[in-house]
């Protein structure tokens, strides 16, 4: 069994990595120590994974309810995960168990201005916020259009691929985003005219959620939602342009090969462009320009890519990360 007398935060704090080695495996010698999950939390809270300290601190008071340090390390661990209300209550109760421990109320009032601010937002946001968007934040969508597709952006920075789902009719859509472990983004359009959904796609990206869909006509959409005006009184002489199922006169294939070229001739752009542009670069490059590309590549770990072998034939490439970010070996 570990010795437990080692696990002293003091300890953690010199090498939080080390230290969660040690008591994963004191965890594993003995499930059923609270001070070793609580510990554990510590290391994940200086490692900043969150979501790992809310389990071993929850674990820790399982097996000592009373446990004050416990709360404290759950409660830092919902504040970090935006669950306001909960961190509160953890702080609380910790306090009614620590009231010594002066960490309580520095973290108690840091809550409380958290959520007296959430309340003014929401407050001064409540009527301007429209039925379908249920989501706790206030998350703005814009749309515009081509002549043949209605692209939907939703403004939502980092957002993960798994989390997000979108559900295409032939006159609606809807798409719902897990933001967080207690909060979702939910938007649901009656769109104005007709799409054809299985012609339709989502790309997640860094900065937004884009959703592009198919018109079934090449006009002009007045706005996003709503009911368009029946045809037939303007023009009586024509055929409806979106007739009911059962007289189709759209040839729906060659609709897809259409989509498919205008996909296959979109101009990539961001980390696709530059990548295509290197793929070129090494491809109509001399012996020397690849094998200078291939070293340069290699030996720095990726972060510098140079076409001189004159330059980097001669010497090891150093690492060379841009300046906002720090070289980490593994």
């Amino acid at each position: 069994m570990a010795d437990e007398r080692v696990f002293t935060d003091e300890f953690i704090a010199k090498c939080p990595e080390k230290a969660l080695e040690e008591l994963n495996a004191a965890v594993e010698q003995d499930l059923d120590v609270a001070e070793y999950y609580c510990q554990r939390a510590y290391a994940n809270i200086l490692l900043q994974s969150y979501k790992e300290v809310l389990k071993d601190a929850s674990k820790a008071l399982e097996l000592k309810p009373n446990y004050a340090l416990a709360y404290l390390r759950k409660g830092i661990a919902e504040y970090h995960l935006k669950m306001y209300h909960l961190s509160m209550e953890s702080f609380t109760r910790g306090q009614e168990l620590d009231a010594e421990n002066a960490n309580f109320n520095t973290w108690i009032k840091t809550c409380k201005e958290n959520l007296d601010s959430m309340a003014q937002q929401d407050g001064n946001t409540e009527e301007q916020t429209p039925k379908h968007q249920t989501a706790t934040r206030k998350i703005k969508h814009d749309w515009y259009q081509t002549d043949s597709h209605v692209i939907i952006t939703i403004m939502i920075k980092n957002a993960n691929k798994d989390d997000v789902k979108v559900e295409f009719a032939e006159k609606s859509v809807s798409a719902s985003v897990k933001l967080s472990s207690e909060e979702e983004y939910n938007l649901k359009l009656n769109l104005l005219h007709p799409i054809i959904a299985q012609c339709c796609a989502v790309k997640v990206l860094g900065t937004k959620i884009e959703i592009k869909m198919k018109k079934t006509e090449a006009i002009r959409w007045e706005k996003l939602e709503g009911i368009a005006p029946d045809v037939k009184h303007f023009m009586p002489e024509q055929p409806q342009p979106y007739p009911s199922s059962s007289h189709y006169t759209k040839d729906w294939d060659k609709l897809v090969m259409e989509i498919k070229k205008e996909e296959n001739e979109e101009k990539p752009e961001g980390d696709a462009a530059l990548n295509q542009l290197f793929q070129k670069i090494y491809a109509d490059g001399s012996d020397e320009v690849k094998r200078a590309m291939n070293k340069s590549f290699t030996e720095s770990g990726g972060t510098v890519l140079s076409t001189n072998w004159t330059e980097v034939g001669k010497k090891t490439v150093a690492v060379n990360p841009p300046d906002d970010m720090e070289w980490k070996k593994l």
